[in-house]
């Protein structure tokens, strides 16, 4: 077992490699879009992550006396490893780095690996290297900064999954926050997806997200089972994105993780070509486009199904659309959590204040938390969450109290730590603070680690439980700041007459010297030859 000091240097040495292997990857600014390089490098990562695994299983038939068999695909899908004939392995790529013609063995290599392993249908570029007419010196530069990736992950104590998903993981945020707007087509900030995930609780059941972007929601998902001691074989993924590229990367963020999952046979529509028609998910986790507009025309999917009980959507904003495909996909316990512009709590244009007034008034909104701004790569204006549910009668089974005809409503904006100029992070401890206000107003008596969680009582300036009454004396707005109140001010136990007395000392000095300073930039002024 390693010491606690070795795990640390470990650590370090983990995070280093990253920055490294990012300087390198931006090497290839300005002859390749940053919003390409990514494709260019996470491909090589994913090829040189599964050339791995498949050289360790191949030795590992070897060295059971089962040579005659390394050529036998079988042997390799049966532990969940990719079979790569010869010129799809990395040994190759890096023997061939520094020839003209690697772009073209590395889309081969892409190809050949796709072509021999179905799952991967759909996931990797074709011929993208060729096209995109890379230096030689930088590509093989490039390979060989990945080549030191060490996937034996012994010395660290991570599974190689963890190891390549890290570097996965840290590169896809990178990507977000170079692209900025652009950037947020595939990539929600961890931070927000951990605490979906931590509401949620998605333990046992279907995993839904209609707009996956890179699949950051599966793997948080994946997360807080193993973080919480659950079964991963107890979940099961589904899932859709529109934009091709984007798809692919969804497809091979999950398989650097050994993640199966459902996301259809190609990219696509969620509303004009649903993967998934049949669907109803236990859990969906999505962080829909911002307010999408034109998204479909005055007289497409007028008569949808999943209109059903509300109002046709407006054509010029999707939020309410996605919300009642969400609503339309749920089990009838299922419980959706998802992120979209603050607007949506408010919004009468287009017939979307008559479609809230009636998902409320079906009793369908769990609970909504306002974030604060500056946690999305893609904008700084702040978003909130939604927590919709099928179902919010007692469950004794999950510990649930009867919560009919409520919803909690937190205001979480002041909370976050900066961690860049422009950027801003949820902390465990804030995620951990506001998931457990959730639970113990859902009426569980423990958390997810098994900890005791206290009753809940609202607080002033941070969280209300409101009936379906004050929300109707609302208008049918969500905003949790017309429910939570004004933060309680603590009392210093100074009396009045006293602050008071000395607050007003304290302004006539600063306005003597105030005057004082007037008149030296009087002087001053007047020496240089500017008097009045």
């Amino acid at each position: 077992m390693a010491t606690a000091k070795s795990k640390k240097s470990t650590t370090q040495k983990n995070t280093n490699f990253e920055e490294t292997l990012w300087d390198t990857a931006n090497k290839l600014r300005g002859s390749v879009e940053s919003s390409e390089y990514k494709h260019v490098v996470l491909s090589l990562i994913f090829l040189k992550f599964i050339s791995d695994k498949f050289e360790d299983k191949r030795q590992a038939l070897i060295d059971g006396g089962m040579g005659d068999f390394v050529d036998q695909v079988e042997f390799y899908m049966q532990d969940n490893v990719f079979y790569l004939p010869e010129e799809a392995r990395w040994s190759f790529i890096k023997k061939n780095m520094k020839q003209d013609d690697i772009a073209v063995k590395i889309d081969t290599a892409l190809h050949t690996v796709e072509k021999n392993n179905p799952s991967l249908k759909g996931a990797l570029p074709e011929n993208y290297f060729s096209r995109l007419g890379l230096v030689t010196s930088k590509l093989a530069s490039l390979i060989d900064t990945i080549n030191n990736i060490d996937t034996a992950a012994s010395e660290c104590e991570m599974t190689e999954e963890d190891l390549v998903g890290r570097v996965y993981e840290y590169f896809l945020g990178k990507f977000a926050s170079s692209e900025g707007k652009g950037g947020g087509e595939f990539y929600t900030p961890k931070s927000v997806v951990a605490l979906i995930a931590e509401m949620i609780e998605p333990f046992k059941g279907k995993i839904y997200d209609p707009c996956c972007g890179s699949g950051g929601m599966f793997v948080q998902s994946l997360k807080f089972i193993d973080s919480h001691k659950g079964n991963r074989k107890d979940i099961s993924i589904y899932g859709q994105e529109y934009t091709n590229t984007t798809y692919k990367l969804a497809k091979m963020n999950l398989a650097v993780r050994g993640i199966s999952g459902n996301l259809g046979e190609v990219a696509g529509d969620s509303f004009f070509k649903d993967q998934h028609p049949d669907l109803k998910a236990d859990f969906i986790m999505a962080n829909p486009p911002f307010n999408q507009k034109q998204w479909r025309g005055d007289s497409e999917l007028v008569d949808d199904g999943r209109w059903a009980g509300f109002d046709v959507p407006p054509t010029g904003n999707a939020n309410y659309a996605w919300i009642m495909h969400m609503i339309s996909k749920l089990s009838e316990n299922g419980t959706a959590g998802f992120v979209l512009a603050n607007g949506s709590m408010s919004s009468n244009t287009g017939g979307e204040g008559a479609i809230r007034q009636k998902i409320i008034e079906q009793d369908l909104v769990d609970c909504m938390i306002a974030l604060p701004g500056q946690l999305f790569y893609t904008t700084q204006i702040p978003v909130c969450l939604w927590f919709i549910t099928k179902n919010k009668k007692k469950d004794s089974e999950r510990g649930y109290r009867n919560r009919e005809g409520e919803t909690l409503f937190i205001d979480a904006r002041e909370i976050g730590t900066m961690v860049s100029r422009v950027h801003k992070e949820l902390t465990t401890e804030d995620i951990a603070d506001i998931a457990r206000t959730y639970h113990a107003w859902r009426g569980e008596k423990k958390d997810a680690d098994g900890n005791e969680l206290e009753s809940y009582e609202d607080k002033a300036g941070y969280s209300k439980s409101a009936s379906l009454e004050e929300i109707k004396a609302n208008d049918f707005v969500l905003t949790p700041g017309r429910y939570v109140g004004a933060a309680e001010i603590e009392d210093d136990g100074i009396p009045f007459e006293v602050k008071m007395k000395e607050l007003s000392q304290t302004l006539y000095s600063q306005m003597e010297q105030a005057a004082e300073l007037d008149k030296a930039i009087r002087q001053n002024l007047e020496v240089l030859g500017y008097a009045r």
